[in-house]
Order: structure tokens, then C-alpha cells, then sequence
């Protein structure tokens, strides 16, 4: 689990909270009242980012006649080879700016 964990020690807070604190860590778990404590979300089968679609901005950009070629011949008759040209050019900004940030 990612993050930080609660500090035992509890003498920064004012001294009626540490007499709250304190009665509480004497409690069993199960005499402890729970019922004003938020619902417990399961984000197990979350997923990040799944409704983020980038803002396309029209351009236009010289490429080789080969690169074009090359991803037309592998895209889906054709069609769809320009979000393939922006994925591999998504792909190499995402490397450099990982490799970026570990040098």
C-alpha cells in the first residue's frame, strides 16, 4: 500500500483529541463505532484513465513518403493509419520523458 501510514504518536494534538485517541486504542475493534465512517469504495477493477481522450488539433505535417507507406500498409485497409502515426509519436514522447526523469 502506497502512502503513509498513521503515526502512533499522538502528543501534537490538542488534549482533548489524544483523550479521544487514546480511548479509542483501548476499545476492542469490534466495540468501536464505525457507522459515521465513510462507505469503503472497492477499486479493484478501476482503471485509470479510461475516459480521457485527448484533444486531436488538426495540422499539417510533412512526413517521408515511405513512413506514410509503411504505416498504411499496416493499418486496417488503410484507414486508421494516422492514429497510428500519433500512437508511435505518443509512445516516443512518453519514452523521452521517462528517460528524461531517470537521468
Amino acid at each position: 500500500m502506497r502512502g503513509t501510514l498513521m503515526k502512533k504518536d499522538v502528543t501534537d494534538l490538542p488534549s482533548d483529541v489524544q483523550a479521544q485517541v487514546r480511548a479509542l486504542e483501548a476499545l476492542p475493534d469490534d466495540q468501536i463505532d464505525t457507522t459515521d465512517a465513510p462507505e469503503i469504495i472497492d477499486w479493484l477493477d478501476a482503471r485509470r484513465g479510461a475516459f480521457y481522450r485527448p484533444v486531436k488539433q488538426q495540422i499539417t505535417l510533412r512526413l517521408d513518403a515511405d513512413i506514410i507507406a509503411w504505416f498504411k500498409a499496416r493499418a486496417r485497409g488503410g484507414r486508421g493509419y494516422q492514429t497510428d502515426i500519433n500512437g508511435a509519436l505518443r509512445e516516443h514522447v512518453q519514452r523521452a520523458a521517462r528517460f528524461k526523469k531517470q537521468g
